[in-house]
């Protein structure tokens, strides 16, 4: 399926994660332009070589406003923006679950850091009539189980929806897709409230189809990849 995207320029920030990677090469199948960001160089260079393709790298902190706009100055137009750069769940404290401290250190990191990589590309989108954000946040966000975890990936939800609504009828779609857990032999099985398992390119598929020509109505969304949290409306 043609995505109508080729020739486009995507700016994929955590570019040198998994799903990073896995949605630069879904991307790059498009005939997209991709430019990977992310605070790491060796980590860039790495992912650059595993994709076997040429694709521009930029280094960059998502926590410094002036870091992402000098960033984007430098590639101009930017049509496509994939938010992927966050700390994993498993890097917070469950000792510190409830501390405030780690919860609004954890909500900068990745709410904090996807708003600032919006605000420094969604002006010239509009002035473009075209644009395509995808933020990539968690199924922790319909959970309880941990405090951190629910607040950071529920708040990249709602900016999202309120950002997709202010954007409404510009030609720019604001979308946020959940994987459960990621890994390469997801299991079937869906326990009650959890998420079901995706692989990276299966969360990487959904990002793509956003980012296409064919989802231009498609904005707001909060999209499961896996089976949705089982038991949750």
């Amino acid at each position: 399926m043609d995505l109508g995207i080729a020739g486009r320029t995507a700016l994929i920030v955590g570019g040198s994660g998994l799903l990073g990677r896995a949605v630069a090469a879904a991307l790059l199948a498009e005939d997209v332009r991709v430019v990977l960001a992310a605070r790491d160089k060796a980590r860039l260079a790495d992912a650059a070589h595993s994709l076997d393709d040429e694709v521009a790298c930029l280094t960059l902190d998502t926590r410094e406003p002036a870091s992402i706009r000098a960033a984007a100055e430098r590639l101009g137009t930017i049509d496509i923006l994939v938010n992927a750069a966050a700390p994993p769940a498993q890097t917070l404290d469950p000792a510190r679950d409830r501390d405030p401290a780690q919860i609004l250190g954890a909500l900068d990191a990745k709410a904090g850091g996807y708003l600032r990589a919006m605000d420094a590309v969604l002006p010239r989108m509009r002035e473009a009539g075209f644009g395509r954000v995808v933020n990539i946040s968690g199924q922790n966000a319909h959970l309880t189980r941990s405090v951190t975890g629910a607040v950071r990936n529920q708040a990249v939800i709602t900016a999202a929806k309120a950002l997709a609504d202010a954007y409404a009828g510009t030609g720019v779609t604001i979308n946020v897709v959940n994987p459960g857990i990621v890994t390469d032999i997801p299991s079937p099985a869906v326990a009650p409230a959890t998420g079901g398992e995706s692989t990276p390119e299966q969360v990487a598929a959904l990002v793509a189809f956003l980012c296409s020509a064919q989802a231009a109505t498609i904005s707001g969304e909060s999209i499961a990849v896996g089976h949705r949290v089982f038991g949750v409306q």
